[in-house]
């Protein structure tokens, strides 16, 4: 288990890297994209699976809290959101669909927030170049070796995706790239 030192804030010339502890991540899992597992999905949150590569945001409003659906393969899509009662539900809802299932990913998957204008140089350091996002994009990459599906819903935003037990080497990674950042 990571310490708290190990994914403590970055902050270096236009970049700002951030652990979103209160972001959780649940997998969907679906083999029709048309099927009742995504009319379910859809009538719980109001939001349809997105396309190749798309991420959709649901903003949140008084009885609800924001929602992002970021693709992550043809038979995949990732939740992150901060309403663990949303999880719950889709969890309930869905238990006895056959055609797709719901994991929640909260003890095996952590979130970061990056923004500033050193983002782009940041991925093209860690990833290479074309590895990030642009607006309105999931992207599954590697960023420092490890997979990273990278999230952005906001011109100034881009989540980072990752396993948990990756995610001090990620930290460290962006620390040491950030330092050769301008």
């Amino acid at each position: 288990m990571a310490d708290n030192h190990d994914l403590a804030p970055i902050e270096a010339a236009g970049l700002r890297v951030v652990f979103e502890a209160r972001l959780q991540v649940a997998s969907l899992r679906y083999f029709d994209r048309q099927g009742a597992f995504a009319r379910v999905l859809h009538d719980v949150t109001g939001v349809t699976l997105p396309e190749q590569l798309q991420a959709l945001r649901r903003a949140g409003d008084l009885g609800s809290e924001a929602i992002i659906l970021a693709w992550r393969s043809p038979t995949e899509t990732s939740m992150i959101g901060a309403a663990p009662t949303l999880i719950e539900t889709l969890q309930r809802t869905t238990a006895t669909l056959t055609d797709g299932c719901m994991v929640d990913q909260g003890g095996g998957a952590l979130v970061f927030s990056a923004s500033g204008e050193a983002v782009p140089d940041l991925f093209a350091k860690l990833g290479g170049q074309g590895a990030g996002p642009a607006t309105g994009e999931s992207r599954p990459t590697r960023l420092a070796d490890v997979a990273v599906l990278a999230v952005k819903v906001q011109p100034e935003e881009t989540l980072l995706i990752v396993e948990r037990c990756y995610g001090p080497h990620l930290m460290a990674a962006i620390r040491i790239s950030a330092a050769d950042l301008h």
